[in-house]
């Protein structure tokens, strides 16, 4: 299983303070929880995390690369910052693989237990805490760092990384364990029963298709999934306050700290007839929450237009006065005020992308597992977010399409792929063609071409969204490109047998670049 590029189509829930204190560095709290979802409310049980920020503001291939000595917090601590960082890393930093490794972090194989966590300090040996929580001992050592960082009097980054509300893993995937405190909280929670919630009709795509609609069983167990999920979240929350009870302690440094609440991914539970997981590029698993709070923020403010988390760390380097790197596959989100300037926003764009088989998780589903549905989830999403457009496109290995307008469909339940209903705005093989060449420029992307994809296919920046390729004058040059296709269902990503690796350029004559245009008429 692999995840690749971006992981959310964001809505940015801006949310924070907007006082600066001087012209110091300003200071960076990062929380990500892991696994939580943006369509199924969790959120709505977490009241500190509510009321502190909503209102108010694969290992073993990093170290291959190199990149243990190049990304985030060598930048930060490059330019003066001291870093710090808690809970868990990354998939397969383990006892036998940890080297170099962040401040007190979680270590497979028990990452995903949460009373028997192991966690490595700097380069000291490991230490296990059996019967003590997980994210008790990451919020415990969360604010330790935050002394430390305050105490130093130097601009700071702190991460914090709780494993809530990821299932329980040990043999298999199973549901999130709360702290003993919370494992009666909200006895009436269920999964929201949205119009996409084990509905009759079944998908159109993929195994989508054969799925067979969940028993009653099966939806009391997701109902019960989904408790334990924002019971385990309780314990984040409290983590939340008490980070938030330090910083009030100092209110210079509350006032020059950006505080950030995200999560990695999202998760869905019988949306579309699917069982717990979240290796899909639905809704339900590519949107997750944003919340920033700090200087320059606008309070309490629901901003909407599209970021991934391959813009987290521009953002943070932009917010910190440091140079943006032209090797950046994202652009800084416009968190600030100030920053939110036509040119300055992400132009449409978020690339999911996914590679081998689906995962399921929980302990109702064994005649899913014995079918074998999800044996091929290899495909390529693509949302677009936009005043004018609010789409999704998928790919799949398979040679399955499928295509949303999410202004009127935001459950997906409606596939527009081959079909031209009554009514659509859209010319639909016309607009299907322009989402296919976006893809296509997209999946082999690098710095300026993930950034700025619509001016690989059209050199002279005439084009630089959707709006303007739906102009009928490029019809039949987006007829003429090559389409987004797989040779095979494979378990990782094999550049070889993806088909073609990129699109054609445009070389209209009304296209070509104005250097190049003056130097044919001089």
């Amino acid at each position: 299983m692999k995840f690749a590029g971006p992981l959310t189509a964001a809505v940015l829930g801006a949310v924070a303070r907007a006082s600066c204190a001087g012209n110091s560095k300003p200071n960076f709290i990062f929380i990500m929880t892991d696994d939580q979802d943006q369509q199924l409310g969790s959120l709505e049980y977490m009241p500190s995390v509510k009321k502190h920020v909503k209102k108010e503001g694969g290992y073993p291939k990093f170290i291959s690369q190199g990149l243990n000595d190049n990304y985030l917090p060598v930048w930060l601590q490059d330019a003066g910052y001291n870093t710090y960082y808690t809970g868990k890393l990354m998939n397969a930093y383990g006892t036998r693989t940890y080297q170099n490794p962040a401040p007190r972090v979680l270590l497979d194989p028990n990452t995903y237990v949460y009373n028997d966590a192991i966690f490595t300090l700097d380069n000291q040996p490991f230490e296990r805490f059996t019967g003590e929580y997980s994210t008790d001992l990451i919020a415990k050592r969360s604010l330790e760092f935050l002394k430390q960082g305050i105490d130093a009097k130097k601009p700071f980054f702190l991460g914090v990384a709780p494993i809530a509300p990821h299932s329980e893993l040990t043999d298999t995937f199973r549901e999130p364990v709360p702290a003993d405190r919370h494992q009666d909280f909200f006895p009436d929670a269920q999964v929201p029963r949205n119009k996409n919630f084990n509905p009759a009709q079944a998908g159109s795509a993929s195994y989508f298709k054969q799925l067979p609609r969940l028993d009653d069983s099966q939806v009391q167990y997701l109902d019960n999934f989904q408790r334990r999920r924002v019971q385990a979240l309780q314990a984040v929350d409290e983590l939340v306050n008490g980070i938030f009870q330090a910083l009030e302690a100092h209110p210079d440094v509350l006032a020059n700290t950006y505080i950030i609440y995200t999560a990695d991914n999202g998760f869905h539970l019988g949306q579309h007839r699917l069982p717990a997981g979240k290796t899909c590029g639905i809704e339900e698993d590519v949107n997750v929450p944003f919340l920033v709070r700090g200087p320059g923020v606008a309070k309490n403010k629901a901003l909407s237009f599209p970021s991934s988390h391959t813009d987290l760390a521009p953002t943070f380097l932009k917010l910190a006065g440091i140079p943006l790197r032209n090797d950046f596959d994202g652009l800084p989100i416009p968190v600030r005020a100030v920053d939110q300037t036509p040119e300055a926003i992400k132009t449409e764009h978020v690339s999911i992308e996914f590679w081998g088989k689906g995962i399921i998780e929980g302990t109702a589903f064994g005649n899913l597992r014995a079918g074998g549905y999800f044996d091929q989830n290899t495909y390529k999403t693509l949302r677009i977010v936009s005043d004018q457009h609010e789409l999704a496109y998928t790919v799949w290995c398979n040679g399955d399409h499928e295509l949303y307008n999410m202004k009127r469909d935001l459950y997906q339940s409606f596939n527009l792929y081959g079909k031209q209903p009554q009514g659509s705005p859209y010319n639909i093989s016309q607009l299907t063609k322009r989402l296919d060449t976006l893809v296509l420029t997209l999946k082999n992307c690098k710095g300026d071409s993930c950034r700025h994809p619509w001016r690989m296919i059209f050199p002279s920046g005439k084009v630089k969204s959707l709006q303007d390729a739906l102009d009928s004058t490029y019809d039949s040059f987006f007829a003429s490109q090559p389409c987004v296709s797989f040779d095979e269902c494979t378990l990782g990503y094999l550049p070889e047998l993806e088909g073609p690796a990129s699109p054609n350029p445009y070389q209209g004559y009304l296209a070509r670049d104005a250097d190049i245009l003056d130097e044919h008429w001089i």
